[in-house]
């Protein structure tokens, strides 16, 4: 009785870990396919480094009554320094920094493969006798964007949160802006009997990022020789953004007897 029951607890713990797995590594399709090396235009790089507070930023970050992730309240927090006296008896001091993003919590983020199409390749082989092959060529240069969507207060810091958890969940390199050079190529082919057309449709896939955003006014409290930050007046608002995933293009091929 005691082996079932450790085969049945192993065989329930080996399921859990292997959808967290999945969970923390979406199916890549294989449509999908990786053009970084083959794409014409060099797109920079967006992953955003996780910025390590100083000392005293951890510091004040741990009596924070509200989680601060947002990186750019972080930087000017490590650019900070408190020197306050251990006998200034009776001293105190609350600094006003302003009402900021604190944090983003994700709440969804799924993949579309097939967010943008940015390309067709087209054979027409109704007229020949044995098949044709055509393999992806970029016809024009294509630029690809993504963004929040709707308005929302500091969105620049809420879309350098959003994409550092977009990118760290999906495990794809993300960009709220990408570029297919003009002339990028995949050696893959594609078959067209005879008596058909073909048609090569090529897309830039986007992840879609959903959570909500938390706001608050933080103040720099110092009291003698400690120093605390409180969060006043928080608030919450849902958002979501497209992010385009760069380098990468999702082909679908389509065979047919009459024009599209």
């Amino acid at each position: 009785m005691k082996q079932l029951m450790t085969l049945f607890i192993a065989v329930m713990l080996a399921s859990v870990f292997s959808s967290l797995s999945f969970a923390e590594a979406p199916t890549i399709p294989k449509s999908v396919m990786d053009i970084s090396k083959e794409n014409t235009y060099p797109n920079p790089s967006q992953n955003l480094p996780y910025l390590q507070p100083s000392e005293l930023t951890k510091e004040l970050i741990k009596t924070s009554n509200v989680p601060i992730e947002n990186p750019v309240l972080i930087k000017m927090l490590n650019e900070s320094s408190i020197t306050p006296s251990p006998t200034a008896i009776g001293y105190r001091a609350a600094i006003y920094l302003g009402r900021w993003a604190l944090n983003y919590e994700s709440e969804e983020t799924t993949i579309n493969w097939e967010y943008q199409k940015i390309n067709t390749n087209f054979f027409d082989n109704r007229g020949g006798k044995s098949p044709v092959q055509i393999s992806y060529k970029q016809e024009a240069q294509k630029r690809v964007k993504g963004g929040l969507t709707a308005r929302i207060s500091d969105h620049k810091d809420v879309k350098k949160m959003m994409l550092m958890k977009a990118a760290e969940k999906s495990k794809m390199p993300l960009a709220f802006e990408t570029i297919v050079g003009f002339g990028t190529k995949k050696n893959q082919v594609y078959n067209i009997p005879p008596k058909k057309m073909g048609y090569l449709y090529a897309y830039v896939p986007a992840v879609n990022e959903k959570g909500k955003v938390t706001y608050g006014e933080v103040y720099l409290m110092l009291k003698g020789s400690k120093k605390q930050i409180v969060v006043k007046n928080v608030s919450q608002q849902g958002i979501g953004a497209w992010i385009p995933v760069q380098d990468r293009a999702s082909f679908h091929f389509l065979i047919t007897n009459q024009p599209r």
